[in-house]
């Protein structure tokens, strides 16, 4: 395997998959090189989008697929936003959009209520018709700050406090969070697998 498709259309996450995968000498595509748009995501979990994400950019691109469907949940609102994390505050909001409606909705709320965790779904396709994908997962313990910390990275970090290095996600350097955060942990996981399975 010599090339692979990333079924993402997000260039925060592409740039992580790139460098996480680099040690791989493989060559990573985004599903935007085969000029497909991204699959609708009609799922209700995290698995059941990532594989649908898998199938559409595989299928369009012929090359065995990585996709992720990743989101915030957040112990206050059940586990919101959960799979419509990147559509919190509308179908088409900004970043910014999203984290400003998490902040209004827990203003107020105590320090001891504002557990939350990234999760991360990674699903690995050999070929679009694939019947048995890969699947692995990893999550990622922090809590909602008040107000934002931060300018790298993207989507949530700026309102998630993580423990283990007393700063926001969004004040990690790019290398420091491709160590510890959900995706990381997901794809260590899942090389591991593909290693096991001779698919490397």
């Amino acid at each position: 395997m010599s090339e692979i498709v990333i079924a993402t259309g997000n260039r925060g996450k592409l740039a992580e998959f790139q460098e996480m995968l680099a040690p791989l000498n493989m060559t990573v595509r985004p599903q935007s090189d085969f000029n497909t748009g991204n699959v609708e995501e009609t799922g209700l979990t995290f698995v059941e989008n990532a594989i649908l994400k898998a199938r559409h950019a595989s299928r369009i691109s012929g090359l065995p697929a990585i996709a992720d469907d990743s989101g915030l949940e957040v112990d206050y609102l059940k586990g919101a936003p959960g799979i419509y994390s990147a559509r919190f505050a509308g179908e088409d909001a900004s970043d910014s959009d999203n984290i400003e409606k998490l902040l209004n909705e827990m203003k107020g709320v105590p320090a001891e209520k504002r557990t939350a965790r990234f999760q991360c779904v990674l699903v690995f396709l050999r070929h679009a018709d694939d019947p048995t994908p890969l699947i692995c997962q990893g999550s990622w313990d922090g809590h909602i700050l008040e107000e934002t910390r931060g300018d790298n990275g993207f989507g949530y970090d700026p309102a998630f406090f993580v423990p283990e290095t007393q700063c926001a996600s969004a004040e990690l350097k790019p290398e420091q969070k491709n160590q510890l955060s959900h995706r990381a942990k997901a794809l260590k996981l899942l090389m591991a697998a593909l290693n096991k399975k001779g698919r490397l």
